[in-house]
């Protein structure tokens, strides 16, 4: 077995390790680049260590303390309050708001897990109060996550745009956003009226009634969401409908939204962030910096905000990503990557390299990490975006939704989040629904992207 073998198998391994155990598989591959660079290989430590993503460590960990920062202060307590208020008594509007919502804080730099663990427990409460499947507000607030993930400013956004850049297609980074924006809105529509028709037709074929509908107990008293947020006490199915009528009469479901202030502090963090969407965007400011600037401003107004905003910050998943793309760095410096490389372009044919390449990151990031997937699928796409008879941005889309619209998955972060919103007698339900919608999408989409951005070559 050759050694490229071998330090593929190892990440292999790493990747399914860090899937099902509690082990950091960020944490697995660092080491391992260790272990294969320097026994395997030869290479220097120093050569090893010079394969870590500084500017990558940067921007992770400047992005992820700003959105600490707003998450502490109440600015995101203040942007839901403000999207209940607009909702009022239409039901349309909370999962379109919701959706906004997340994308917005994903747009802004957040994690999409960050962002979805953020949205879903008042999505999910004001869902239970209009009647709204939890599971159709689940999957949209995955694909409102998703469509804001690709920005500048957001991990999953940095990582793509490097591959743009290397692809000579660094002015295509707001295409790339709008591309994703609109391909998940879209898959989100969807899923919401298909989630939401199979629902009813599910609880009305089990009931037969409107007491049904209501999602009654063995009582026979319809139920409804507690004080605590999610779920009420009495044990109400996070899959059932509630009936519009009984949503209309309970006053414990039309009490309004609980006010929250808009205080000097959180205004100045909205304006943060709108400060560092322009610095980043208009003036090019690396993101890194932008956010280390801004969270420094927010903690000198407000110094207590420090230690827990520190503390807080997801530092499993900034390792997972850093050590993930050092160990590709040194595949890349053992030259395992050409290896691979040139056996994609065996292919001869760019196009079905580029859908092969997007069926393997959906089926490996349903498993695993996005951002992990991203930083090692990378290096492999780069040549095929920059064949000359497909269009870069096309290439680089089709991957980037690819590997996104699987994170529904309840063996990813963002699946796991939606099914610790089960009750218990659900959750067997929940992550067989979970599943077959992340099937689905392994299924359909990469086929789907490949169709419209790289064989009609949008872009």
């Amino acid at each position: 077995m050759s050694l490229s073998l071998i330090a593929f198998f190892t990440l292999v391994a790493a990747f399914a390790i860090g899937s099902f155990t509690r082990i950091n598989a960020g944490l697995l591959a660092l080491v391992a680049a260790f272990g294969v660079g320097t026994l395997l290989v030869g290479m220097p430590i120093k050569d090893v260590i010079g394969q870590f993503p500084a500017g990558l460590f940067f921007i992770l960990v400047g992005a992820t303390l700003l959105f600490a920062i707003v998450r502490i202060n109440g600015t995101i307590d203040l942007l839901a309050y403000w999207a209940e208020r607009l909702a009022g008594d239409r039901k349309v509007l909370v999962p379109v708001l919701m959706f906004l919502l997340t994308a917005a804080l994903a747009s802004a730099g957040a994690f999409t897990p960050a962002a979805i663990a953020i949205v879903a427990p008042v999505a999910l409460a004001l869902g239970l109060r209009f009647g709204i499947s939890t599971l159709a507000m689940g999957l949209v607030i995955v694909q409102g996550a998703n469509a804001g993930a690709f920005s500048p400013v957001n991990p999953f956004g940095v990582l793509a745009n490097v591959m743009l850049d290397e692809a000579g297609a660094s002015a295509d980074s707001l295409k790339l956003y709008v591309y994703c924006f609109v391909f998940n809105a879209v898959l989100a529509v969807i899923a919401y009226v298909l989630v939401q028709w199979i629902m009813k037709r599910r609880v009305t074929r089990e009931s037969g009634s409107e007491t049904g509908l209501a999602g009654a107990d063995d009582s026979g008293d319809p139920v409804h969401p507690g004080a605590g947020g999610v779920a009420g006490e009495s044990g109400a199915s996070v899959l059932t409908v509630a009936a519009p009528a009984r949503v209309a009469t309970d006053p414990a479901l039309r009490q309004g939204a609980v006010k929250v202030a808009a205080t000097p502090m959180r205004i100045l963090t909205l304006i943060g962030l709108g400060a560092l969407l322009a610095l980043t965007t208009v003036l090019g400011i690396d993101v890194g910096v932008a956010s280390l600037v801004v969270a420094l401003v927010l903690i000198c107004v407000n110094p207590g905000v420090q230690k827990p905003a520190v503390e807080s910050m997801p530092w499993s998943a900034i390792i997972l990503v850093t050590g993930i793309v050092t160990y590709v760095g040194m595949l890349e410096e053992m030259g395992a990557l050409k290896e691979l490389e040139a056996g994609i372009a065996g292919l001869g044919d760019s196009s079905l390299a580029a859908l092969i390449a997007s069926y393997v990151v959906a089926v490996v990031s349903a498993f695993a990490s996005t951002t992990g997937t991203l930083g090692v699928v990378s290096p492999i796409v780069t040549p095929i975006a920059m064949d000359p008879l497909l269009s870069p941005i096309g290439v680089i889309t089709a991957i980037a939704i690819s590997s996104s619209v699987v994170d529904v998955s309840p063996m990813s972060t963002s699946g796991a989040l939606l099914m610790a919103s089960a009750q218990p007698k659900d959750e067997r339900m929940f992550f067989r629904a979970l599943l077959l919608w992340a099937i689905a999408m392994i299924g359909v989409v990469p086929l789907l992207v490949w169709l419209i951005f790289v064989q009609l070559g949008l872009g």
